[in-house]
């Protein structure tokens, strides 16, 4: 079904159409300077293609919240768990509900875990959801940046990982993502190639013009004009728009921005007693003036948690403590007992490990777990071994070191795979199938669970081989111990 949306006039009055089903399948990339109508452009598409598919916003200025009074999109605001930002997202794509993520008022880092954990709850969502879904990302600089800036390592990893997801992956998962950039320098690269559609706006840096013009197929000496647009005029080419480069001017809209931009006003006449208004002091007992605090500033969650881990009522002098000191076992047994709670619930092998120790924290802080909580890296090494699921009497084996000990040898992501099929050699098991392997590393792709094993055995840890019956083995040398054989096609019964 062909759907032409009607984005405003070209330059010699034919009316400029969009093919909606053709974006579905390449993206678009809007690209202009503050001012240039990037966000007028955006509301133009969302407005005429609301009846006709599902929208998703990602709004980290609140400009977008307004849709939902013309047509009903669902606000989100961003002040929840990442697990339940996640949990919403595939709950959206189920029941096909367009929806804003209103990211204001979170500082940028907030911002940028929040969207990871939404896009990724998207994208993760059952194989019967995946219904064509626009996902609009508006500063998009500020989830896929080209550069690491002021916020963490891992909150740019996590929110990159997403939106390069999204771009490169999304489409068989019905998810088509449009991005609206103020600085295409300061977009990921491999984020923005993956666009087939393009719309710039006018800029004015010499970098961002060339990079313009080379997306558009442009000679570099054209790449000027992009100085001399109008705001709400913009240069449209890809499939779904234009073979050629094609100036436009976007149409109208019928909705609007809480914030506008500002309008020139003359000043009021000054008051010829203006100096004693402004140093003459309240006569006492008048009403005071209402003083408005700038609010405190927002603290990444995670700190949040990592403090009330932290945080201990003093017991006052001579009376009992009501959860008295504990043993160094008996702290590590409440561990293993808030790891073993962590791992029972059916959905904890495809969340973020990010998102899986926040959980930890909170059940370890409900127990009253004493001392330091666990730092992330720790937490990840534990995880990965309570994955592999061993016995007390496995786990003290000289065996069991020795496969601790080279698992160590592998980065902190793919340890938890590695120890669940060594375990399955100590033990004699079955070697896992795909399945299970893909859960472990929290995926649905089998294919990608496959490519791990390979990965295991370039860097020497295993060695890949099937029966008559094309059963897999996986032999360790390093352990002179192998796999039962085990069918890879077998399906998860922890998924089931």
């Amino acid at each position: 079904m062909k759907v032409a949306v009607e984005m405003g006039n070209a330059t010699n009055g034919v009316a400029a159409a969009l093919d909606l089903e053709e974006l579905l399948a390449t993206r678009l990339l809007v690209q202009g300077n503050s001012g240039s109508g990037k966000s007028h452009l955006l509301r133009r598409l969302l407005e005429q293609s609301a009846p006709w598919v599902q929208q998703v916003v990602l709004d980290p200025e609140g400009d977008f919240v307004t849709l939902a009074d013309k047509f009903g999109h669902l606000v989100i605001e961003a002040d929840r768990t990442e697990a339940e930002l996640a949990g919403i997202a595939g709950r959206i794509r189920q029941h096909r509900v367009s929806a804003v993520l209103n990211l204001e008022g979170l500082d940028v880092e907030q911002q940028m875990r929040c969207a990871a954990a939404f896009l990724g709850g998207m994208f993760d969502a059952d194989r019967d959801h995946w219904y064509p879904v626009l996902v609009v990302v508006d500063e998009a600089q500020l989830f896929a940046p080209a550069v690491a800036g002021e916020v963490s390592d891992e909150a740019r990893r996590l929110s990159l990982g997403a939106m390069t997801d999204l771009m490169c992956r999304g489409r068989k998962r019905g998810l088509a993502g449009v991005i609206a950039t103020q600085r295409l320098a300061k977009l990921a690269k491999n984020v923005a190639a993956e666009a087939s559609n393009f719309l710039m706006g006018r800029t004015f840096l010499d970098i961002d013009m060339a990079r313009a013009a080379d997306l558009l197929g442009m000679e570099r000496r054209q790449a000027e004009t992009f100085r001399d647009l109008q705001r709400g005029e913009f240069v449209a080419l890809g499939p779904a728009l234009s073979r050629r480069p094609l100036p436009i001017v976007i149409g109208t809209v019928e909705t609007s921005a809480r914030s506008t931009s500002p309008k020139l006003s003359p000043l009021p006449e000054a008051p010829p007693d203006a100096r004693d208004l402004i140093f003459t002091r309240d006569p006492v007992g008048a009403a005071p003036r209402p003083v408005r605090h700038a609010p405190p500033p927002v603290r990444p969650t995670q700190d949040i948690l990592t403090q009330l881990a932290q945080t201990r009522i003093p017991a006052e002098q001579g009376q009992a403590t009501l959860f008295p000191d504990i043993d160094e076992a008996e702290r590590e047994e409440q561990i293993g007992v808030a790891m073993r709670e962590l791992l029972e619930d059916p959905d904890a092998g495809f969340r973020a490990v990010p998102v899986l120790y926040q959980d930890f924290l909170v059940r370890c802080r409900i127990r009253r777990v004493p001392g330091e909580p666990l730092d992330l890296s720790a937490f990840r090494r534990r995880l990965a071994i309570a994955r592999a699921a061993v016995d007390g009497d496995v786990a003290k084996s000289d065996v069991w070191q020795d496969t601790l000990a080279l698992s160590e040898r592998l980065p902190d992501d793919v340890q938890g795979v590695f120890l669940l099929v060594a375990q399955a050699a100590v033990t004699g098991a079955p070697c896992p199938s795909d399945a299970v392997l893909a859960r472990a590393y929290g995926t649905h792709s089998m294919a990608r669970a496959r490519r791990l094993l390979t990965y295991f055995e370039e860097k020497g840890l295993l060695v890949q081989r099937t029966d008559f019956h094309g059963r897999r083995i996986l032999a360790f040398p390093d352990l002179g111990l192998e796999t039962a054989a085990g069918d890879p096609s077998l399906p998860d019964a922890l998924a089931s």
